[in-house]
């Protein structure tokens, strides 16, 4: 079956990458993701990926510890190349040519985000991971997903996740949600639903470029979704 889509871009959390671990990154866990963009990777798709940090740091917390916001961020930043480095790493494991972009500069471990060079090594078919979040304080990685999904032109943003869609309220907390198949951004504002911060949603609406909530934890689902089938929850309109 074609691709709905030909070029995306994956955000993946950081705290997904601990599994069941208190911190740090789980071998099984990213051997895992690893494997699920391979098999993407292999049917033709381009694929970015923006990787959190809040495994390794996070920045909000840090407040409390006397760490002053801008010096959390930055070190949040840091966090999140660990993180990729480990994706880059995993997936060259697995075959695939890669490049690591960062926001900050980095020139031993990473290539400057140019936007230009992104786009080119998408279209050479390169997996591009996205690190350092925009490079700036006061944002997060969301935000910094939703601004290179749109800089590379993306056809539409991927938040994996560890439940499987967007819900009526927490499915962790309360037994009664129900899921939504398809919802729009308007829908998702009014009723306050939590999806990305704010900044970040607001970008994708404003560029109307669609998000796909799903489960990135169960085996194959990156795969369907990419197929076509009804993974998760899009946000669209």
């Amino acid at each position: 079956m074609a691709h709905p889509y030909k070029r995306i871009l994956l955000k993946l959390s950081g705290e997904s990458l601990m599994g069941d671990q208190a911190y740090g990154i789980d071998s099984v866990r990213l051997d895992h993701y690893a494997s699920e963009i391979s098999a993407i990777v292999k049917t033709g798709v381009q694929v970015a990926i923006v990787i959190g940090g809040g495994n390794i740091y996070r920045g909000m917390q840090a407040e409390g510890n006397g760490i002053d916001r801008v010096q959390g961020d930055h070190m949040g930043m840091l966090a999140t190349m660990i993180n990729s480095l480990a994706l880059q790493s995993a997936l060259e494991h697995k075959g695939h040519n890669t490049r690591l972009l960062s926001a900050i500069k980095m020139d031993t471990i990473a290539e400057p985000f140019i936007r230009r060079r992104a786009v080119r090594h998408l279209e050479k078919g390169r997996v591009v991971i996205f690190g350092a979040g925009t490079g700036n304080p006061y944002f997060t990685t969301d935000t910094a997903a939703s601004l290179r999904a749109i800089e590379i032109e993306a056809n539409v943003i991927l938040k994996g996740t560890r439940v499987d869609g967007i819900y009526t309220a927490d499915p962790e907390k309360d037994k009664t949600a129900t899921k939504y198949d398809r919802i729009t951004f308007t829908e998702v504002y009014s009723k306050g639903l939590n999806v990305m911060d704010l900044t970040a949603f607001t970008l994708c609406r404003e560029n109307k470029l669609p998000i796909i909530v799903f489960d990135m934890n169960k085996p194959g689902n990156l795969g369907r979704l990419m197929a076509g089938e009804k993974v998760g929850t899009l946000v669209e309109g």
